[in-house]
């Protein structure tokens, strides 16, 4: 049996990814600018993300991106590919960042129209196609939880069920001679999810981190 509980974590427990795989086109001075977007968890997932924009459009000039990862954005990077340092990878990162999103990475690939447009332009392009991008990216929650088993009598289930329900995401119910629970809890309130537990219980309940 599964149940469902009510998001009320801490700010830190909870940051913003996307849910889906946005593509937005620009052309500016004959140049057109092709971007995409997707939800990553690891550096390698965005790399293989990144040979794949290469290879589908492999006949492009350059093919930049930027990746954000963790629930702090402290894992990131961005690369050029060719354009002037600076020009390419930093404003999509930049964009990134403003927007709020963590565990995502963005591509944007050039066809060179024929027209350069300086170091000042190129920026501007690349920002400006990576923000109208992250505009059609749907915001998805990520949680930081620990899972965790409860173990507690069919007579302190109401009690046990009111802390996962404040302390929990989610969490699923084995109904046998006593009552086994799985949860996901926020990792910021683990200890005191234990100490309610073991204290409104008044010992008869227990719990084990995984």
């Amino acid at each position: 049996m599964m149940e469902n509980s009510r998001n009320t974590g801490l700010d830190s427990d909870i940051y913003y990814t996307i849910a889906n795989t946005p593509t937005f086109e620009l052309k500016i001075r004959g140049s057109i600018f092709i971007g995409n977007a997707k939800s990553i968890t690891n550096k390698e997932e965005a790399m293989e993300f990144l040979e794949h924009i290469r290879s589908k459009y492999y006949d492009a000039t350059h093919n930049c991106y930027a990746y954000r990862i963790g629930s702090k954005g402290m894992i990131y990077r961005s690369g050029d590919d060719g354009e002037p340092s600076g020009s390419a990878g930093k404003p999509i990162l930049f964009a990134i960042q403003k927007f709020g999103f963590s565990d995502i990475i963005v591509t944007i690939t050039r066809y060179f129209g024929g027209i350069k447009l300086g170091i000042s332009g190129l920026a501007r392009a690349y920002s400006q196609t990576a923000n109208e991008l992250l505009t059609l990216a749907i915001r998805k929650e990520v949680y930081r939880t620990q899972p965790v088993k409860v173990y507690c009598t069919y007579e302190d289930f109401h009690i046990v069920k009111k802390i996962l329900e404040d302390l929990s995401v989610n969490y699923s119910v084995n109904y046998s001679d006593a009552i086994e629970i799985k949860a996901e809890v926020f990792i910021s309130k683990i200890d005191i999810f234990k100490d309610l537990v073991t204290s409104l219980t008044n010992g008869r309940a227990g719990t084990i981190v995984i």
